[in-house]
């Protein structure tokens, strides 16, 4: 009888970031016969002793990726791995410091990249291994493309009916104003509060982007006192705080503060977005819709090129008023679309042809993953990491009711808010639609925050 084909393992740590292009992706590899478990990467760890032999889909491959992998390893899963922070990031050693840990990439079957630029900051990486590198892209920018593009629709379409023509501004300083201030590493490496030797580039990097955000915080009503006649939205990074903002509504009455749902419905609907070193960026860009690089303090070492090369740069309050007001009449546009494609192509593979999507699960078939799962570890392996699961599953459920923990269950909450089955279904009908595939797909509930996705 022949062996099943491996399970693929997909966890999502930032459900409004991640969740569609991982049902995207998950879609695929269930399109070719695999069976993907899906859901939350916190709930996926407590279960992975008792799923199936796969193939788990990592987002990173920092220090505290260690000890998962090396269990996830002993129960008999292979890892494919890719950066999910690794569009934008900081010169090569920096990158390297802060994202890669030379014990998980050992650890690591596959790397997947989202274009030549980050392939290139992994070869340069001693630690990496010998896991194959491929520039596959990213399934996040398969969203974007005008095959699916219209999937977020309906959703601009209900945006622009409740709040009318709008501005967005998307922050990310979670680094200096982390949802626990006591998480914002950039914040205490600035301010000398962080535990141990403290890197200079850290201190530096820390002090940049609290003088950003602090320019933020005084450009904002001035913004919103221009623009009466638009409700401004500002949509923080999943893991930052509200509460700066939220007080700065308070006395602005066309200021809105959310995270609700998927970004790229917003970036579709906004008349233009504003924002500083953002992905938002590069994902307007790639849509067509004007952005705008607000630049009061610049430092190249610190700042990320990409975001200055396909957006219109300004340095000041009064330049970013007049930009905008420039964009929102119709006088200007987003930048010609061939300076943006010139501009993403060293950091973006697949923005045509095939999708980054299909790509990811070309290299799990060529593996071999579908004829059947990795080989069995042996029974000593096996124990081990049983063992460790629920060892580190109980550790994880006490930090889960630890104030202020990084595991804490709030902060899970905030970050993974839960999805439904007929919700997932619901995106998998609109994904069909669209590509006129995943037509025989079923989802089944698995456990708290986990699903089955199959044929």
């Amino acid at each position: 009888m022949a062996a099943p084909p491996s399970t693929i393992i997909m966890p999502v740590e930032n459900q409004v970031r991640e969740m569609d292009a991982k049902i995207l992706l998950s879609c695929v590899a269930a399109e070719r016969g695999y069976p993907v478990l899906i859901g939350s990467r916190a709930y996926i760890h407590f279960k992975t002793a008792s799923v199936p032999r796969g193939v788990y889909m990592a987002k990173s491959m920092k220090t505290r990726s260690d000890r998962m992998f090396k269990i996830l390893n002993q129960l008999g899963h292979d890892i494919l791995a890719w950066d999910e922070e690794g569009l934008l990031r900081e010169p090569d050693a920096i990158y390297h410091r802060w994202r890669l840990s030379a014990v998980a990439m050992q650890r690591i079957a596959r790397l997947t990249t989202w274009g030549e630029d980050n392939a290139r900051a992994f070869r340069s990486f001693s630690g990496r291994g010998n896991a194959p590198i491929e520039n596959t892209g990213n399934p996040r920018i398969d969203l974007l493309r005008p095959e699916l593009r219209e999937f977020y629709r309906p959703e601009a379409e209900i945006i622009l009916e409740r709040y009318g023509k709008f501005i967005l501004i998307n922050t990310n300083f979670s680094k200096v104003n982390h949802y626990y201030e006591q998480l914002g590493e950039l914040k205490q490496a600035a301010e000398g509060k962080k535990p141990g030797k403290i890197d200079p580039y850290d201190a530096g990097k820390g002090r940049h982007k609290l003088a950003i955000f602090e320019h933020f915080q005084k450009m904002l009503p001035v913004f919103c006192a221009a623009f009466p006649d638009y409700t401004v939205v500002l949509r923080p990074h999943p893991s930052e705080s509200h509460q700066t903002w939220e007080d700065i509504a308070k006395s602005h009455p066309n200021l809105l503060v959310t995270n609700e749902g998927n970004v790229h419905p917003w970036l579709m609907a906004a008349k233009v977005v504003v924002a500083n070193g953002c992905t938002t960026l590069v994902e307007s860009a790639i849509l067509g819709t004007a952005g705008v690089n607000f630049e009061p303090v610049t430092v190249d070492d610190y700042d990320f090129p990409i975001t200055r090369d396909v957006s219109r740069r300004v340095f000041s309050v009064e330049e970013l008023l007049e930009t905008v007001r420039a964009i929102v009449d119709d006088k200007i546009g987003p930048l010609d679309w061939d300076a943006r494609k010139a501009a993403l192509e060293p950091h973006i593979s697949a923005l045509e042809g095939r999708l980054a999507a299909d790509r990811i699960v070309d290299i799990l078939d060529e593996a071999g993953y579908r004829e059947g799962p990795p080989p069995a570890p042996s029974a000593s392996d096996r124990f081990s990491g049983w063992y460790q699961t629920h060892l580190r599953t109980i550790e994880k459920r006490i930090n889960m009711r630890r104030p202020g923990h990084r595991n804490n269950i709030t902060l899970h909450d905030h970050r993974y808010p839960g999805i439904s089955a007929e919700e997932m279904l619901a995106i998998i009908g609109r994904f069909s639609q669209l590509l006129d595939r995943f037509h025989d797909l079923k989802v089944k509930k698995h456990s708290q925050h986990l699903y089955w996705i199959y044929k």
